[in-house]
């Protein structure tokens, strides 16, 4: 199966496409010689790994009836600092809010959606070390 994603050009640093009907405008920083309309290409990286994750992490537990308050999916990329720039390692971190949450079934779900289900992270995982936590906040 193919993916397509058509960048347009929209004048000084701004781009934008569409994508299953949302529009999204990338730009750079004003001291790059943007105008900020929109988020960096590179943090996407992250919030890419972070949805896919937290989409399976969420559907899993569905499954397994387990239920929480709210989860949240933070993603740290350590960044090099010559060019070509690019994430050297990532840092996932699962916050759940709950009471009496099952910490086994919380370490099942990540598992599952790591080694089989989140396609960005298998594909990050050739590229760059890329390490979990799950805390858990009530």
């Amino acid at each position: 199966m193919k993916s397509t994603v058509n960048l347009k050009w929209t004048g000084n640093m701004s781009w934008e496409t569409e994508l299953f009907g949302h529009k999204l405008v990338l730009d750079a920083a004003p001291e790059n010689g943007g105008e900020d309309k929109g988020p960096r290409p590179k943090p996407l990286m992250l919030t890419a790994l972070a949805g896919c994750t937290g989409m399976d992490v969420v559907s899993i537990l569905k499954k397994m009836r387990v239920e929480f308050e709210d989860l949240q999916v933070i993603v740290e990329g350590d960044m090099t600092e010559e060019h070509p720039k690019y994430y050297e390692k990532m840092h996932v971190i699962y916050q759940f809010k709950g009471k009496d949450l099952p910490l086994d079934k919380l370490q099942k779900a990540v598992g599952l959606s790591e080694e089989k289900y989140c396609g960005v992270s298998a594909l990050y995982k050739k590229a760059i070390p890329l390490t979990t936590e799950i805390r858990i906040v009530e």
